[in-house]
């Protein structure tokens, strides 16, 4: 993996390939930052937002994000750059922010929360916005550091985690998650498991925060190849370019016991044959078309 883009975010996070832009978008959430690069230009552009964004999801429109910032769910338009408010989230605990989001194949945006308290108790949750934007808590188990949400090619398998655990549990995905379980443990010098994707053959990819690599994990949770970077901290990771074919990886800067010159900044590899799947669309009801 080398470096692409020379970020220096102080959190990088929710890289995702936008095909019909041709450009990786991703979020420096300490800086409060939306950030796109077009790798067949080299354009390289930044947006501030109004609070820290932690994820976000292209919609159908493709004028418009669905933001999940620190404390609700927003609008932005390219156009413009303007933010409109569509809720809060989780207002009455105090100490929780939203973090890792992702749509699922059936353009819902799934997201969760992290606690920002110390010590971090389990308080946080995971939601899913409907597309007539009705928002629901999801029956899966509290969190401290909501992480890892992505879904198996067809739909029907959820992955996520709690960061602090050091292990990526799954489910069964339908009109509501069932039958939580273990996906894989991470072993004592893998750090703690962050964002994750799955690529077209099922496979799943997590950026391991503190151990400096992404990794392949096959369908039954045994490590299939690990891939090292040159930074400690990778946050998510992305297919992106024309075929897909393109493994980008976001890492953060922050916090780090000793000086890293390439953190912060936005990997990329071809990891051989794997091609990964296109970034699912959030649906819009007819009323916010």
């Amino acid at each position: 993996m080398k470096l692409a883009v020379d970020a220096r975010n102080a959190l990088g996070e929710c890289i995702l390939w936008c095909g019909r832009s041709g450009r990786l978008l991703w979020t420096d959430i300490l800086g409060r930052e939306l950030w796109a690069y077009a790798p067949a230009s080299g354009l390289l552009r930044q947006w501030p937002m109004p609070a820290r964004l932690a994820c976000f999801a292209l919609t159908e429109d493709p004028q418009r994000l669905l933001l999940g910032l620190e404390h609700g769910l927003a609008w932005f338009d390219w156009a413009s750059g303007a933010v409109a408010p569509i809720m809060p989230v989780e207002a009455e605990l105090g100490t929780t922010r939203l973090n890792d989001g992702r749509c699922d194949r059936q353009g819902r945006f799934v997201f969760g929360t992290l606690n920002e308290a110390s010590p971090r108790e389990a308080i946080g949750s995971f939601y899913r916005l409907g597309p007539d934007l009705q928002l629901e808590k999801l029956p899966l188990p509290p969190v401290a550091i909501a992480n890892s949400i992505c879904f198996s090619p067809g739909g029907d398998t959820m992955y996520y985690c709690d960061s602090l655990c050091g292990v990526i549990c799954c489910c069964d995905y339908g009109r509501q998650p069932a039958n939580p379980r273990v996906f894989t443990r991470l072993n004592a010098e893998a750090g703690e498991p962050d964002g994750s994707i799955t690529d077209a053959a099922g496979y799943l990819w997590n950026a391991e925060w503190g151990a400096a690599r992404v990794v392949r994990y096959a369908p039954d949770g045994s490590v299939e190849r690990t891939l090292p970077l040159p930074v400690s901290q990778p946050t998510c990771p992305a297919f992106g370019g024309p075929d897909l074919d393109t493994l980008y990886v976001s890492s953060a800067a922050t916090g780090l016991l000793a000086p890293e010159p390439q953190a912060g900044g936005v990997f990329a590899g071809t990891p051989g044959d794997v091609r990964g799947l296109p970034e699912p669309l959030f649906v819009l009801a007819r009323t916010w078309r």
